[in-house]
């Protein structure tokens, strides 16, 4: 029976290149590859390709990332042009929210797109015939004082494009529009991970950490995959790229060492998010974690620092949880 052996790419990169000479030709590659299987027989073990469940999760959260990154370029366009017409706006309403999938700074500038659309109304007439009716169509809070602060920022702001300008409501409704398109994907994306995640034997667990809530769950799942492809929580903490390499040399031992970064890139955002929200929300499910990482700080770390090191001992604690519900 044939078996297949997966290297990591970069592994291979660092076996060819430990010649004087760095040749890199199809004939250079046909013999190192093999050369490689020779010298590292020992450690390499047959792949064996991960459940279905976890294949897909993995490449709906590639697809998420994917469409995230789209989100972040339409974002930052809407942003340019709501400079132009409404300079300041954004300071006012929050953006996405990932739970619900609304966007309030969206749907706003769908609305008004420019601040002479405010300010041709009294301030009455904006208030109660305009933005609360508005507000309660789209099912937002219906906030009167919100409401006076934007009609002031509205008078007080310079559009530097009119109004009169005939692409102008094109183009910020436009965006608005792509916007919502990328939003609705990444709804759907991330309710099909939900959906998947639920059906886990982990998922209860997962979810029961804290810090780890609806939609980062599913995220944290499908980026970790299987872990009993992992032999020890350490080697999570690997994958993840946040372990500090020993360095020693003779009587030298260095202590202050950084993390590898020689994981996955996307792991550690998610794993920061979740210690950002435990960390935000104080949950005593993990307080063995939480206190780590106030320990961390009062030592001296910085906050950013202190979380990494509180991910570090997270992810050890996922390993031993996860696995205790497999061996079960």
């Amino acid at each position: 029976m044939k078996s297949a052996i997966v290297i990591n790419p970069f592994e291979m990169k660092e076996y060819r290149c430990q010649g004087l000479r760095r040749v890199k030709t199809d004939k250079q590659d046909a013999i190192t590859i093999p050369n490689y299987r020779i010298d590292h027989w020992y450690r390499l073990k047959d792949y064996e390709a991960e459940e279905s469940v976890y294949a897909e999760l993995k490449l709906l959260g590639r697809q998420y990332r994917h469409y995230m990154r789209m989100r972040v370029e339409s974002v930052l366009e809407l942003t340019h042009l709501l400079d132009y017409t409404m300079p300041g706006i954004k300071t006012l309403l929050k953006g996405w929210n990932e739970t619900n999938g609304k966007d309030k700074l969206g749907d706003f500038a769908e609305e008004y797109w420019h601040y002479d659309n405010i300010t041709k109304k009294s301030e009455e007439q904006f208030i109660i015939g305009s933005y609360l009716k508005w507000a309660k169509k789209k099912e937002y809070h219906q906030s009167q004082d919100k409401a006076v602060k934007i009609y002031e920022l509205a008078k007080e702001g310079i559009p530097t494009v009119s109004s009169d300008t005939p692409s102008t409501k094109m183009l910020v409704q436009e965006v608005v529009r792509v916007l919502r398109e990328v939003d609705n994907t990444l709804m759907s994306i991330l309710t099909q991970m939900q959906a998947l995640a639920k059906g886990l034997p982990e998922y209860p667990v997962v979810r029961a950490m804290g810090g780890v809530e609806d939609v980062l769950a599913p995220k944290l799942i499908a980026e970790i995959g299987d872990v009993r492809k992992f032999h020890s929580g350490k080697a999570l903490v690997a994958h993840a790229g946040i372990d500090a390499p020993p360095y020693q040399s003779g009587q030298f031992m260095g202590t202050e060492r950084k993390i590898s970064k020689r994981g996955s890139s996307s792991l550690r955002k998610i794993g920061y998010e979740v210690m950002r929200c435990l960390k935000t929300h104080k949950k005593p499910e993990d307080a063995a974690v939480y206190r780590f990482i106030l320990k961390k700080e009062k030592e001296g770390k910085s906050k950013r620092a202190a979380k990494i090191a509180g991910l570090n001992k997270f992810l050890r604690i996922y390993y031993a949880r996860v696995m205790e519900v497999h061996q079960s």
